[in-house]
């Protein structure tokens, strides 16, 4: 009578046990019955849909806008026609996805991307060849980092070649909005966010991904250009079991306001350390590369090591690859301080350093404040006119080739 009450009491409160109210051997009889009825349920419940390209939906614009020329293009400012949007509930899983007109998002105020920051996004592009073909520059990677991000947000997972052959639909119907002048680009933004109407902390019930797509120029309109940086000890970017090695929008937020205070003082970007030890992260938005001589003479191009805290970045990869198939020098991920940067300088031992990321490729760096003066990083020591030493030069050159299908390599992909 005892547990028969006692589950009758739980079952109109519509809650698990306490341990306070309930005997040990009422609250294990509950504990056995309540597990066996949740395996049951979920024996019987359909497994949540996955994503499928073959059930993908489309609404061709009636209105298209208008392109402007290229040379009128601002980064991110721009939109093409249309847009990629894909539901998804924990109940049903994810629903057709669809092609359509680019426009607003209807959103409830309590979404809990407003509240929680549940979002993370990808930055990629689509080119032209020659021939008129429309390119994508290593994708599967771009769909494998967003997964992750989403896992780590705990937003739904999805299979990385439907997304892709989506996404690759999408560049079909807008590919008038791809220039086919070189330098020019498409690009594109894969976006998850958590859109449940809860002020409850965890995870959403409901998501929503989206791809939307920009018409852009070459990061540098009249070729490289070096920057300055300040070395930032003030605020951290990322730190040990954080959110660094995702692309999450809670990671670039946070950097706003140092990259204002460094620009009062003339400088382009934040040069991220950690640590007492000043150990370099990133720079900006983007990893970072130093190529210098090592104490016993040995050529060496470092960059920091995937430790958590440095953000995976397709780029960094394909520059790693690059150099390592050329066997000219040592190419390394590890660990390097900004006090060895500047010793190095002040030696004569460093040869370039330059960031890297999808929207420039290769962003050289001409000097770092560090501790109250300029560490001077040279360019290139045969010209002093030009704005990038020979190894950024070079590897902007090879994947820009691979890019526009000049340079034959199973990165690029035809789509």
């Amino acid at each position: 009578m005892l547990i028969k009450h006692a589950a009758r009491t739980l079952s109109l409160a519509g809650g698990p046990p306490s341990r306070r109210f309930l005997p040990p051997a009422a609250l294990a009889t509950y504990q056995y019955h309540h597990h066996h009825r949740r395996q049951l349920a979920t024996a019987t419940a359909p497994a949540p849909a996955p994503l499928r390209a073959s059930q993908l939906q489309k609404q061709i614009t009636q209105k298209p806008k208008s392109r402007p020329p290229n040379d009128k293009l601002l980064f991110g400012h721009t939109f093409s026609d249309h847009m990629l949007t894909v539901e998804w509930d924990a109940k049903k899983g994810w629903h057709a996805p669809q092609i359509k007109p680019y426009g607003n998002l209807s959103l409830d105020p309590a979404a809990k991307v407003f509240h929680y920051g549940l979002e993370c996004f990808e930055g990629m592009k689509a080119y032209k060849d020659a021939q008129g073909k429309i390119r994508l520059f290593r994708p599967d990677m771009n769909m494998a980092r967003l997964n992750k991000s989403c896992a780590r947000l705990t937003l739904p997972t999805f299979d990385s070649k439907e997304l892709l052959a989506c996404i690759k639909e999408l560049l079909r119907v807008d590919q008038a909005w791809i220039p086919s002048e070189h330098g020019y680009s498409l690009y594109l933004r894969p976006t998850a966010i958590a859109t449940e109407e809860s002020l409850g902390v965890g995870e959403s019930s409901r998501a929503l991904l989206f791809v939307i797509a920009s018409p852009v120029g070459p990061y540098y309109k009249t070729g490289l250009k070096a920057v300055s940086l300040s070395a930032t000890r003030d605020y951290v970017r990322a730190w040990p079991g954080g959110t660094g090695d995702a692309k999450i929008g809670g990671n670039y937020a946070p950097g706003i306001r140092p990259q204002i205070e460094v620009a009062e003082k003339g400088h382009q970007q934040n040069l991220w350390l950690f640590g007492d030890e000043g150990f370099v992260t990133e720079v900006g938005t983007m990893n970072f590369f130093l190529f210098w001589k090592t104490p016993s003479g040995e050529r060496e191009l470092v960059t920091p090591p995937l430790d958590g805290t440095i953000l995976p970045g397709v780029t960094r990869d394909s520059i790693l690859s690059l150099t390592r198939s050329w066997g000219e020098f040592t190419v390394s991920e590890r660990a390097v301080t900004m006090r060895e940067i500047a010793t190095a300088c002040d030696e004569g031992r460093v040869l370039e350093a330059f960031g890297a990321g999808t929207a420039a490729i290769v962003s050289p760096i001409r000097n770092v404040w560090f501790e109250g003066r300029d560490v001077e990083i040279p360019l290139d020591p045969k010209d002093k006119t030009k704005q990038g030493g020979p190894l950024a030069t070079r590897l902007k050159k090879v994947i820009e080739g691979i890019q526009y299908g000049e340079v034959e390599s199973e990165w690029s992909v035809v789509v």
